[in-house]
């Protein structure tokens, strides 16, 4: 169990550390929580009822030393609208059903680290990644800016509820309105004078006082009101067989996502913590993560990266810090919740903001057209995608196009026509190196991946085209081998063919380079026999020099001096 290693090393000198940084991160994440209650459309109490368990159970389960797992802005979107999409069709308690959606979350966390699926968060590539979390930013401050205008939130896709807020301008609750940009400009003023504040605890603390003192309820701002105090109900939430069936897709969505984000922040927090991870481990720790936040009426969790860097920053050494941090969270369940009864709602929506707008990197997809092109193709696919037709169907065509492109790298991947470097026993691609020159009816062919099913009949497609487009008739192929680990059936019934077809033309067949697991294939089914084995070279050098020797071809210049010095030897 991961808290034993770590709690068998602790040291009592880190305990000021991670008491102070589970007291930071608590000033934090209350606001946040409380903010993120309005994006995952549940009571604001919720939000803390979130925390314990899920905490307690990272603390357990969890590999890494830093991260702080709690309520997350894209999670509790993705909450939102698989809920939704849920009730729309039948009736249900919407609170129930998002915690069924996080006990859900966690079994199939859970199932996955048990079956050592750690590998799954290479399912969403860092563009479409980065093209969703653009989306879902806009989308998150779209449905948070009525709340500052103190207008209805009609929903629909981004560029509906734009034209409804224009639509409802003036309907503009003005003193609702003055509390959301004064909130505003006080969390950026913090967050940008002070930026080790608790910017958006203060802002909290102002704008309650601010309702407080002028009556602006009795004016029309919408407030969070009475929060009931104490302590979670715990239990397995109610739902039917059925609910986890229309739950299944935002799930699995969820489950990507989650775990794409939270592994990538363990990754980078454990470069300044140290320690190990183990991603299937890690499965387990947000599994048990979500199981707790479900059994405490709470909804989905993910690690925070935000959340994470206040912990490191305040000295946080290990989940210590954490579970300090659920002791102040109990804490504020029990005696602090009547100070938030005149919290406006409107405060929460300026948290939310924020939050998304920190998460916004335009700069990133500018530099990713001028890197590749293709792979900003496909994050602006996602991005324009999450604005048009929806969160879910946003991920969808993430997860859908990785898988595509995916399967077309594979089935594509590089090659090259390799010449002989002037000067050095070395060959690299022609297209690369202007210093790199062929010999004359020799083509050294190379494949940049392994060659199996999905790419036989394009590498051998290649080697034709090249042949074909050679100036001067080609005599051998010889095949680079190095890159290749893995090769299948389908690849050894193509270059048996190949052969075949080659030889008619009087061209030979040779390979270099060839991995002893590779050769073993090639012997079992006969190729290394029809291609015969002394056209199978050690090394591409000793493979020109036999061709050169066969067919009268000079050997470059260089070489020559080699052979005629060993000769010599």
């Amino acid at each position: 169990m991961p808290i034993l290693e770590w709690l068998s090393q602790y040291r009592f000198a880190w305990l000021r550390d991670d008491l102070i940084a589970g007291l930071t991160v608590w000033a934090v994440m209350v606001p946040t929580a409380l903010a993120y209650t309005g994006i995952a459309g549940v009571p604001a109490v919720v939000g803390l009822y979130t925390i314990p368990l899920a905490l307690l159970a990272y603390a357990v389960f969890g590999t890494s030393r830093a991260l702080v797992v709690g309520p997350d802005s894209a999670t509790a979107l993705l909450s939102a609208h698989t809920v939704s999409a849920l009730m729309a069709q039948h009736s249900g308690d919407y609170g129930a059903l998002t915690s069924s959606l996080a006990l859900l979350v966690g079994v199939l966390f859970c199932s996955f680290g048990v079956l050592r699926m750690g590998w799954i968060a290479h399912f969403i590539s860092q563009p479409v990644m980065k093209g969703f979390i653009q989306g879902l930013a806009l989308v998150t401050m779209m449905s948070q800016l009525p709340k500052l205008f103190g207008v209805e939130n009609v929903g629909g896709n981004f560029f509906q509820a734009v034209w409804a807020l224009f639509q409802q301008g003036p309907n503009t609750h003005l003193p609702t309105l003055g509390v959301g940009l004064g909130s505003l400009v006080l969390l950026f003023a913090l967050s940008y004078f002070f930026p080790k504040s608790p910017a958006a605890l203060i802002t909290v603390v102002a704008a309650i006082l601010a309702v407080s003192c002028f009556d602006l309820h009795e004016q029309g701002v919408a407030i969070v009101g009475v929060i009931e105090t104490g302590i979670p109900p715990f239990g397995l939430p109610h739902f039917q067989s059925a609910d986890a069936i229309g739950l299944l897709q935002g799930a699995l969505a969820i489950v990507l996502l989650n775990y794409a984000e939270s592994l990538g922040t363990a990754k980078a927090a454990a470069l300044i913590t140290g320690g190990s991870l183990n991603p299937n481990q890690e499965l387990v720790g947000l599994g048990m993560a979500n199981l707790g936040s479900s059994l405490s009426s709470g909804f989905v969790v993910a690690g925070s990266l935000s959340q994470s860097a206040v912990s490191m920053t305040a000295g946080g050494k290990t989940q210590m810090a954490a579970l300090f941090h659920t002791v102040f969270i109990i804490l504020t369940l029990l005696f602090l919740m009547p100070l938030f009864k005149n919290l406006p709602e409107a405060a929460l929506g300026v948290i939310v903001i924020k939050a998304m707008i920190q998460m916004l990197d335009f700069g990133y997809l500018k530099q990713l057209r001028v890197v590749s092109y293709s792979e900003f193709s496909l994050a602006l696919v996602v991005y324009v995608g999450v604005l048009a037709l929806g969160v879910l169907p946003g991920i969808g065509l993430g997860v859908v196009f990785s898988l595509i492109a995916l399967i077309y790298h594979a089935a594509h991947p590089g090659t090259a026509i390799l010449g002989k470097v002037h000067g050095k026993d070395m060959y690299r691609n022609v297209l690369r190196r202007a210093d790199a020159k062929t010999l004359p009816g020799l083509l050294i062919f190379r494949l940049d991946s392994d060659l199996f099913f999905i790419n036989a009949d394009y590498c051998a497609e290649r080697i034709r085209h090249h042949v074909a487009a050679a100036a001067e008739p080609v005599c051998e192929v010889l095949i680079d081998a190095e890159t290749i680990n893995r090769i299948d059936m389908t690849a050894t019934d193509m270059l048996s063919k190949l052969h075949t077809e080659l030889a008619q033309k009087n061209t030979t067949l040779s390979m270099a380079r060839v991995r002893d697991s590779v050769r073993v294939l090639l012997k079992q089914t006969e190729v290394e026999q029809r291609i015969g084995s002394d056209h199978i070279y050690d090394s591409i050098t000793q493979g020109v020099k036999a061709f050169c020797q066969r067919t009268g071809v000079p050997l470059p210049q260089d070489e020559n001096k080699v052979a005629g010095s060993a000769a010599g030897e």
